[in-house]
């Protein structure tokens, strides 16, 4: 089986005053690099794509020497569901036959290969549509879907994110608990918690 991974770094970053925050740095990586080399290294036999949009020209290069495909997301004000479309696309493009597929975001810095690795043993072991990583007592992304959800995913529109679906497929969820992934850098102050 072949799972392609979606990551999406193509936001505005508008809580960060003026910085984009796919560059911040984690450990001396940038954001977007070290959730792309997680993407990279889960190893899962489809695509990586990266979706950019907000200040393409300052990101793309952090992703130069890796062996992705960047998308670029000309509607990303339009909100998260426009960039997961955009992926969507690309992904397909690229390998019309995937058999399931991630969509990970860029800003929670420690999310590992392995997690990715265990949402699809965990889709393969209960044969559920949807897998999601669950932390905080909520269900999350990164979360994998069986191609069968694209369609749903598709139709997302403004800031609906893949969690959307999740929740309205209860009924064929299976979750993957990772409290890690509860650290995701959407202010000022979750960044300056991470660097104290």
């Amino acid at each position: 089986m072949r799972t392609g991974i979606i990551v999406l770094a193509a936001g505005s970053s508008k809580r960060f005053g003026g910085i984009a925050k796919q560059l911040l740095t984690v450990n001396g990586t940038s954001l977007i690099r070290q959730a792309t080399e997680t993407a990279l290294a889960a190893n899962l036999g489809g695509p990586v794509v990266v979706v950019l949009g907000d200040r393409r020209e300052q990101i793309a290069p952090e992703l130069d020497g890796l062996a992705v495909t960047l998308i670029d997301n000309p509607t990303y004000n339009d909100g998260i569901a426009s960039s997961v479309k955009m992926g969507l696309a690309g992904l397909f493009l690229m390998q019309p036959d995937i058999d399931t597929f991630i969509v990970m975001p860029c800003d929670q810095p420690f999310l590992t290969p392995a997690l990715l690795g265990q949402l699809v043993a965990t889709q393969q072991e209960s044969g559920k549509g949807v897998v999601a990583t669950r932390f905080a007592e909520q269900v999350h992304m990164p979360a994998l879907f069986t191609r069968q959800y694209a369609e749903p995913l598709s139709e997302l529109t403004g800031d609906k994110a893949p969690k959307w679906v999740i929740i309205k497929h209860k009924t064929d969820l299976a979750e993957v608990g990772f409290e890690p992934a509860a650290i995701d850098l959407d202010f000022w102050s979750q960044v300056e918690a991470l660097e104290s």
